[in-house]
């Protein structure tokens, strides 16, 4: 598989007054032509701040990638003007928001919206622009699709807004799709219709998904590959498969064990004790140390580095540093 997106090193800080806060601080992530990758973790964990940073779209002045390299297929993003990343964004990396509700514009049509994308990136006519528009709405599942470019977001029900999200994303076939929580705020069966739609769109135009998520049944639905961040750095990095069967951080086991089992074999759920420090007071050795049974002096007082385990894994945990992991 030839690789599409690298992050390296990535360190994006945030200024107030006198203090930096550390919101992304060192991630790595690799994604393939064609894969999709899930990223996960609490809120706070740094995820939305790392997809915003591979956008361009860090708040400034506040906010600035200070580290770090962006590549797409080489091209290093970070080092690119505002125009230049214009052409990158809708066109070549497209993302979906995490609020369906308010991610559309409430003054423009649902056409106007679609159309303006494949204006701007495609450089096609208005008549074009409109037709492309409507067979994307078919696309992406409307039976009356014409009609549609005409109407208002407030006349749509949140999972159709998401549909029209899609739509404008994949209107200018992206290499890379960045989900942000795409089926926060829907309901069982819609989530299940737009994850569907995504692996759909997915296979149908070859296009690698980013998936933010602190949702593992969505995970184990859509992704390939699993990338858990904490405290703005990333902590494990696994296939869906071996991160399933076998987590190897304390933090990604817990995340795990809140979940429901379908079996119902577990009669109450556990919790991770404690919050996501904040970015601007992290504890001084391992981050997730402070809400960890597993911890001992070594942890709070040193940081543990992401150690690959196997050849095919990562782990930042002292647990496992001097050891491999049987298969």
């Amino acid at each position: 598989m030839s690789t599409l997106l690298e992050v390296k090193n990535l360190k994006t800080h945030f200024f107030k007054k006198k203090t930096v806060i550390p919101a992304v601080d060192g991630v790595d992530i690799k994604i393939n032509k064609g894969e999709t990758v899930a990223l996960v973790g609490e809120s706070g964990s740094g995820k939305s701040i790392t997809s915003l940073s591979i956008m361009g779209l860090v708040p400034s002045p506040a906010g600035k990638i200070v580290e770090g390299e962006i590549l797409l297929e080489g091209k290093n993003l970070v080092s690119l003007n505002e125009a230049q990343l214009c052409k990158v964004r809708g066109n070549e990396i497209s993302m979906i928001f995490q609020e369906p509700m308010t991610s559309l514009n409430p003054v423009l049509t649902i056409g106007e919206q679609i159309t303006e994308v494949l204006t701007y990136h495609q450089k096609m006519s208005k008549n074009e622009a409109t037709k492309k528009a409507i067979e994307l709405l078919e696309m992406v599942g409307f039976s009356r699709a014409a009609e549609l470019v005409s109407e208002f977001p407030h006349r749509l029900s949140g999972g159709m807004r998401q549909r029209v999200m899609i739509a404008i994303a994949m209107s200018c076939n992206p290499k890379l799709l960045i989900a942000d929580e795409p089926t926060t705020a829907l309901d069982v069966t819609i989530q299940a219709q737009i994850l569907d739609l995504m692996k759909e769109v997915s296979k149908k135009f070859d296009t690698s998904i980013l998936l933010i998520t602190h949702d593992l049944g969505v995970v184990s639905e859509i992704a390939e590959r699993v990338v858990v961040m904490y405290g703005g750095q990333v902590v494990e990095e696994a296939s869906v498969d071996e991160l399933f069967e076998m987590p190897l951080h304390p933090y990604t086991e817990g995340l795990m064990n809140s979940v429901p089992s379908i079996d119902g074999e577990i009669s109450r759920l556990q919790s991770i004790e404690g919050n996501v420090p904040s970015p601007e007071n992290m504890p001084k050795g391992c981050r997730f140390a402070p809400r960890c049974s597993k911890a001992f002096d070594r942890c709070f007082a040193e940081q543990p580095q992401l150690k690959v385990i196997n050849g095919n894994r990562s782990v930042r945990c002292f647990l496992h540093e001097d050891r491999e992991v049987a298969k």
